[in-house]
């Protein structure tokens, strides 16, 4: 019989995890499945538990969390991967604030199907990022996006907002930071044999294809196709911002001219007249670096999901 162990992030969503710990409890016994729970205690113990769970030889190790939560045991599972052996597949239970990795890999935000799809094991293997740069010189691996610019101070701002829905305070923030983030950095954009060098107001490397809860950064990435898909605006005023707004929440920025997109395997970018802002799924990951290489990793994690309607 399997054995699932779920690490809960209790502070997830303003206290959502811990909230949702006996829901989550419940749910699971109701499917019959073995499981222990273990709750994370601060920044960084969801990879060590996760460590921890594969040297106990669990068959799932599941995230009950938001992004940084999941993005945790993402790193654990692979700082253990060993060539040639198979390792714990990966859940998800959606207790964050804007579950953006879960919804690109096919997790719905609903402890009870997220429950049912842990019962019912359909799995799928997905590509992984790798960012190098900022507070993770030797790497540090990421489900959904790397950002550099604009959604690096919206993270930031977020962070002091009161406990609101995901996308509420992500839109929130973002309207805080078309008046705070002005002046774009001068940077180099390496990729796929070219250099592109401008003022650019945000630059998202995605594996996913939204963050926030609701912005569409890149509306038509998978997360196994081997391929990061990018969203690269330009320089632009507070008001070409917010007229922008519906377009990212539509996924369909790229018919703008300020916007550039296309899709890579590795893309370093480079700052040119003073360091990068750049977050890893919503974690702050550089404020003073100026270099950061991202990287995919195909076909690197198997997860458990939910099919949509359609998909096999």
């Amino acid at each position: 019989m399997k054995h699932y162990r779920i690490i809960v992030n209790p502070v997830a969503g303003h206290g959502n995890g811990l909230r949702s710990t006996p829901i989550i409890k419940q749910l699971l016994t109701r499917h019959n499945l073995s499981f222990d729970l273990v709750q994370t205690e601060y920044s960084g113990h969801g990879i060590e538990l996760t460590q921890q769970a594969v040297k106990d030889g669990v068959d799932v190790v599941v995230a009950a969390g938001g992004d940084g939560t999941a993005n945790e045991v993402i790193n654990g599972l692979m700082l253990c991967k060993q060539p040639g052996k198979p390792g714990p597949v990966m859940g998800v239970l959606c207790a964050g604030r804007g579950n953006d990795f879960a919804d690109a890999i096919g997790i719905p935000p609903d402890l009870e199907q997220d429950c049912q799809a842990l019962a019912d094991d359909q799995r799928r293997v997905i590509d992984i990022g790798q960012v190098i740069g900022g507070i993770y010189p030797q790497g540090h691996y990421f489900g959904n996006v790397v950002g550099i610019g604009f959604d690096t101070i919206a993270t930031i701002e977020v962070k002091k907002l009161p406990r609101w829905g995901g996308f509420v305070s992500f839109f929130v923030a973002v309207l805080k930071t078309v008046f705070l983030y002005n002046k774009a950095p001068l940077a180099n954009i390496e990729f796929n044999g070219q250099t592109i060098t401008q003022r650019s107001l945000l630059i998202s490397v995605m594996n996913g294809n939204r963050l926030g809860g609701g912005f569409y950064m890149a509306p038509n990435s998978k997360p196994d196709d081997g391929l990061f898909d990018l969203c690269i605006g330009e320089q632009m005023s507070s008001f070409q911002v917010i007229r922008m707004i519906p377009y990212f929440m539509k996924g369909t920025q790229a018919t703008q001219p300020t916007i550039k997109t296309g899709q890579t395997t590795r893309i370093v970018i480079t700052g040119l007249d003073g360091p990068l802002p750049a977050e890893m799924d919503g974690e702050i990951i550089s404020t003073e670096d100026k270099r950061l290489e991202v990287k995919i990793l195909p076909g690197e994690l198997e997860i458990i999901y939910k099919p949509r309607k359609g998909q096999a």
